[in-house]
């Protein structure tokens, strides 16, 4: 029996983007590659060579050329094409391959009718945004701040602010007042753009009261602009402009300002469970190189696509998306609950979209699983060839769903990267077969290793992810981090020089990897190592939980110490001691008899960020006595009060004893 799910067509070369790639490097450069892996050797290994091609092969519109393509490789601090001026905005409006009557924007929310833009319909409402911006005094570094859903609005924001030389933020408008205030207030926006309200299924949510103190947290603030989408009649809150005022019609052409190619082009922000969230700021060029690489070579999009992926514009997913036009691929956007009125809402999009490629997370996709979904049969998906997983490991049973379900054509793409990066740096790409449970590859320029605990890369082996070689769209710094402190002392801290993103991974023989879940969530007992994502594998298996976290607390005189492992169940059910040696004898089965927990709690929910990742170092602080407000920052967390049952029985537990 085979694991492989997906074969390559024969003619692939012929068909895809990194096809016509490989041929332009054998026409323009003489070279020639055998396989995948050879073509990610050299990727890595000649990294001027390799992001120069990017350059030329997408035909970057730049105002000044590079002096060269990489000054310096030393990390932190690589310098990318220096001397070379250019505009994220003006290479994404591009949009090669559409002609003007094209549709690129198609969005679909439970707040309004749906929304299409064409490509100049795209380009004429940014003239418009970036002309109003001007009027309220916006010019190059300033900082514009939207407290709005994936709508166009937003996009055409982010473009607009972008096509000024100015720093675009964004937070969804489900982030509670405190979430926002600690992200803006570190950059001190001069304009707010926020909407009154949105709905989320069928019930209105109102955020009125939430911009009205946002504002008043925000000394920096010159304007405020209302985006009337709850209620399209409302009027704008005392002192501010209509987002009709600011998109008025004007004679201002479109025009782009250089900048160089490491001026900030967004914030993203780290998830702040602990601590403030950490401002990442991102370059226009860095992301520009990336995305055409990653959008282009790895997804296969281009001007026949659709490219869809549920997101909200709290998470770095949405800033991934919203490249696709820089590809010449349309963007489908949706504002809403995913799950409304049930989980075949978003294959039914799909169908009503002509979506071409479906992403979402892996919860999702195991949500679908275990509520026993067929989306091939709720909703037409023949145009659909493309599906991404990311968010959390998709294992093996999810890969099997997939392609059981969903379609036996498509190509899976599980990927895995970060905020930091802004992009997956492991990933498919339409060259290689799809394993069951495996990332297919690691993406070009991402010269990803996986480190032993003395510090050699290892193959075969579970180990910790690390970067070894700079990549364009590593973070041009923290926001107000001067000498660079935070930033390296974020990625750089344990190997000097190189990356350390803080999962582990397994990498095979043939380049294929596995990620195990976060290094600082490790169950180690016994010495034997095992990633929390194989752990919540088998638990979530199971028809009675519904979810899982589960934290490893360490001995400190070198015993096993404890494993308490946390479950929500179905509706209904309680815990019984039948369930526990349910579960115990699953996980002893499946993992091994060292990671059967000491105990088993019931939990009426699983603490979890605004982008859905479990918070299992928070927990565990929780367990080992730090308090609820020190060790999570609660408006990070979708459900802050998910913490108070870890806090009850912190306090009646016995203080935790060396295992005999």
């Amino acid at each position: 029996m085979t694991d492989v799910l997906w074969t390559p067509p024969a003619d692939v070369l012929q068909r895809s983007r990194i096809g016509a790639y490989l041929r332009w490097l054998a026409e323009h450069r003489g070279l020639t590659f055998a396989d995948y892996d050879a073509l990610w050797q050299w990727s890595v290994t000649d990294l001027d060579a390799f992001w120069r091609s990017i350059w030329d092969h997408f035909g970057v519109v730049a105002h000044t050329p590079p002096t060269a393509t990489l000054a310096d490789r030393g990390m932190p601090g690589a310098r990318w094409f220096p001397g070379a001026t250019l505009n994220y905005a003006e290479n994404v409006l591009r949009m090669p391959g559409r002609a003007d009557d094209e549709p690129v924007v198609v969005a679909h929310g439970q707040t309004r009718e749906p929304v299409t833009l064409t490509a100049g319909q795209l380009r004429e409402q940014v003239r418009r945004v970036a002309a109003g911006l001007r009027r309220l005094g916006v010019t190059t570094g300033d900082r514009v701040a939207a407290y709005a859903p994936n709508i166009p609005e937003t996009y055409v924001l982010m473009l607009a602010t972008a096509s000024l030389g100015a720093v675009f933020s964004s937070c969804a408008p489900e982030f509670g007042t405190r979430s926002v205030t600690d992200r803006w207030q570190q950059i001190e926006p001069k304009i707010l753009v926020a909407v009154d309200g949105y709905r989320y299924g069928d019930k209105p949510v109102d955020r009125r009261a939430e911009v009205a103190a946002i504002r008043a947290a925000l000394p920096s603030l010159r304007h405020t602009v209302s985006i009337p989408y709850l209620d399209p009649g409302d009027s704008p809150a005392d002192g501010a402009l209509a987002w009709a005022e600011l998109a008025a019609e004007t004679d201002e052409p479109l025009a782009f300002t250089p900048v160089p190619f490491d001026h900030p082009l967004y914030v993203l922000y780290s998830s702040g469970t602990t601590g403030l969230p950490k401002p990442i700021v991102h370059g226009h060029g860095g992301i520009l190189l990336e995305h055409l690489k990653m959008l282009a070579l790895h997804h296969d999009l281009g001007p026949a696509d659709r490219f869809f992926w549920f997101t909200t514009t709290g998470w770095m997913m949405w800033n991934f998306l919203v490249s696709g036009p820089a590809v010449g691929a349309t963007i489908v956007l949706f504002d809403g609950n995913p799950g409304h009125p049930d989980l075949s809402a978003m294959w039914r999009l799909a169908e009503q979209t002509g979506t071409t490629y479906f992403g979402t997370s892996a919860p999702f996709l195991l949500a679908c699983r275990k509520a026993g979904l067929v989306p091939r049969e709720i909703a037409d998906l023949a145009a659909l060839r493309g599906l991404g997983s990311t968010g959390a490991p998709l294992p093996a049973e999810g890969f099997t769903w997939v392609y059981d379900t969903v379609g036996s054509d498509l190509q899976l793409q599980s990927l895995s990267g970060g905020t930091d990066v802004c992009t997956g740096f492991v990933g498919g790409v339409p060259l290689l077969p799809v394993h069951a449970g495996e990332i297919t590859c690691r993406a070009l320029g991402a010269k990803v290793e996986a480190r032993s605990p003395d510090g050699t890369p290892v193959i075969g082996e579970l180990g910790e992810l690390v970067i070894t070689e700079p990549m364009p769209s590593m973070p041009v710094g923290f926001w107000n981090d001067p000498d660079g402190a935070r930033y390296r002392e974020a990625y750089f801290d344990v190997y000097p020089g190189v990356w350390r993103h803080g999962d582990w991974i397994t990498i095979n023989s043939r380049g294929g990897c596995v990620i195990t879940g976060r290094s600082d969530a490790t169950l180690n007992r016994g010495g034997v190592r095992l990633g929390t994502a194989e752990f919540y594998s088998v638990v979530e298996g199971l028809d009675e939980v519904v979810d899982s976290v589960v934290v490893h607390l360490e001995d400190d005189e070198g015993g096993a110490g404890e494993l308490l492992l946390f479950v929500v169940l179905a509706d209904g059910l309680s815990l019984d001691d039948e369930l526990r040696k349910k579960i115990c004898r699953e996980l002893r089965t499946a993992l091994s008899p060292r990671h059967v927990p000491d105990e088993i709690h019931q939990v009426r929910a699983v603490p979890r960020t605004l982008s859905a990742k479990k918070l299992e170092v928070p927990v565990k602080k929780i367990l080992t006595g730090t308090p609820v407000d020190q060790a999570a920052a609660k408006g990070a967390l979708a459900n802050p009060d998910s913490l108070a049952a870890f806090a009850t029985l912190a306090q009646h537990r016995a203080p935790s004893h060396p295992a005999p």
